[in-house]
């Protein structure tokens, strides 16, 4: 299976010191890498057609065994700390070495794919793998080259992902046997321990989150994106288990992605190829796209089948939360090709609010806007990493912190020239609770959430009366088509008024408390952004 590309043989690997691999696959096709996944062992065919796999121990990032290599060129521009932690370049270089000796006698999987649809920003990027699932999943996620232009490929980055090795923590300086670190001098990146896919696409995310801003003045974005009829682009910010993927898929809508953009100047464009949506408690009747998109070809993470079949229930829990489905993108019917928009009209920001205070849906100010991205609050759905088996407030910046090496103000600033130059809406949209917080509220049906974010993108909130929020001052519509009047007031929702009054007070003051780490950088305009609590962030 070497027969795609002129330079795409073993010598081509030998650059990079692997020379005894047993066997290349080498941009194999899909039918190949299925049946070698099949023969292999890997994973089992579905009644439709998907390949379905496990992922091993790992069903989800492990943020705290990712790094990047502190040298000349990242010390000073990567926000070290608690999100984005240090390694040597002595440590990346020897565990690099052992991964190379490690692929001796080994079959090996090699994908040429492109990130990023605009042309003008496109990154070519080698994935090594040695699982053929694996090589699928980057075939699905990453943009697919042309015959004629695999021939010419030359990598600019390199992804060597082997689950099988382990570091040995005690020798190789890693926190755990599991790692992904990422060496953007070198451009490379290795992974090892861990078989979660997830972690080759959000390496290369990082990179282009790192690479965009600094060198192209382009927004990297953790969101999705879709366009109308009109040629109207819509983002959605926003953690995993918020909506991004179920509520970009609009059959009304034809999709651009569902979790990696850019903005520049140019408009608006998908980092990646496919999809990787989330597939617990999937439905046809609430998310038809995605059920119709899992057929052969896709790719099914940790799910289970119904006893004695090959059909799968999307209900089992019994892995993990965090089941997986894969796709390339053109698996949705109405996905744009190539993939991007024009500039955004309409920007919403997505948090899964476990307390049930904010509304389902408000208007913000420009200052508002920035505060809000800046502080990236949500709940961490159960599932979506290791360790988080509930919901659990967290303020991530810029609505997606593990994947930005830069500092937030570097995002923000972007953004923030961005909203001024193209005048665009901001929505804030509670995709949670509702009635209560957890355990004694419910959440929000999806069927209003679509209602109130179709209103806002046909400009039929643009009439209604708003009201600001006492404590969160954002603006909320006192009407929304298809959508009971008395939910659109979080307040209204509560039996008891003064737990409401408690709550949200709370959740205020943990929003300020969360900012003060960005105090020193802090404009007057986005402290106008905060809530209105009886304690204030302070400037440093």
């Amino acid at each position: 299976m070497e027969e795609l590309g002129i330079k795409s043989t073993k010598a081509s690997l030998a650059t990079i010191g692997i020379t005894k691999a047993k066997q290349i696959n080498w941009n194999a096709s899909t039918a190949e890498l299925v049946e070698l996944a099949i023969f292999n062992k890997e994973g089992s065919l579905t009644n439709t057609g998907a390949l379905m796999v496990d992922t091993g121990k790992f069903t989800g990032r492990s943020p705290e065994d990712k790094f990047f290599v502190d040298d000349a060129k990242t010390h000073d521009t990567i926000w070290w700390g608690k999100v984005n932690h240090p390694i040597s370049n002595e440590i990346f270089e020897k565990l690099h070495a052992k991964m190379i000796a490690f692929t001796e006698g080994k079959e090996l999987y090699v994908r040429d794919v492109y990130a990023c649809a605009n042309p003008d920003f496109r990154l070519k990027v080698r994935v090594i793998t040695s699982t053929a699932f694996t090589s699928l999943f980057a075939n699905n996620m990453f943009i697919r080259p042309s015959k004629e232009e695999l021939t010419i490929f030359e990598p600019e980055y390199t992804v060597l992902a082997l689950p099988e090795f382990y570091a040995d923590p005690k020798i190789d300086g890693t926190r755990s046997p599991n790692f992904a670190i990422l060496n953007l001098t070198q451009k490379v990146i290795i992974i090892g321990g861990t078989g979660y896919t997830g972690e080759i696409k959000k390496g290369v995310f990082s990179v282009l989150n790192y690479i965009l801003p600094q060198e192209r003045h382009t927004l990297s974005m953790h969101s999705s994106a879709n366009i109308g009829d009109h040629g109207d682009t819509a983002v959605f910010f926003g953690l995993s288990g918020t909506g991004k993927t179920t509520l970009s898929a609009d059959p009304n809508r034809k999709l651009i992605g569902d979790d990696e953009h850019g903005w520049s100047d140019q408009g608006v464009f998908n980092f990646e190829g496919g999809c990787y949506a989330k597939a617990i408690n999937l439905k046809q009747e609430n998310e038809p796209e995605i059920w119709d998109a899992i057929k052969f070809g896709s790719l099914l993470e940790n799910t289970r089948f119904f006893p004695n079949t090959r059909e799968v229930n999307y209900a089992d829990t019994s892995v993990t939360e965090n089941t997986r489905v894969s796709y390339p993108i053109n698996y949705i019917p109405n996905a744009v090709e190539p993939s991007v928009g024009g500039n955004p009209k309409n920007i919403f920001f997505l948090t899964c609010d476990a307390f049930g205070v904010l509304p389902p849906i408000s208007k913000l100010s420009p200052s508002q806007a920035m505060f809000h991205f800046i502080s990236g609050y949500t709940a961490k759905v159960a599932g979506t990493e290791m360790g988080i088996t509930e919901p659990k407030m967290t303020f991530s910046a810029c609505f997606g912190a593990p994947f930005m090496p830069l500092h937030p103000t570097k995002y923000a600033a972007l953004l923030g020239d961005k909203m001024k130059k193209f005048n665009v809406n901001v929505w804030l949209v509670n995709t949670g609770w509702s009635g209560g917080p957890v355990g004694v509220g419910a959440r929000l049906k999806l069927k209003y959430t679509r209602a109130m974010i179709t209103a806002a993108l046909e400009g039929k909130l643009d009439s209604v009366v708003y009201h600001p929020d006492p404590i969160f001052g954002v603006q909320i519509p006192g009407s929304c088509p298809n959508v009971p009047y008395e939910i659109l007031d979080a307040r209204n929702t509560w039996a008891d008024k003064k737990a409401f009054e408690a709550k949200a007070q709370f959740l205020a003051n943990a929003f300020t408390e969360n900012f003060e780490q960005f105090a020193d950088f802090a404009s007057p305009d986005i402290l106008a952004g905060a809530p209105k609590v009886n304690k204030k962030p302070v400037l440093a």
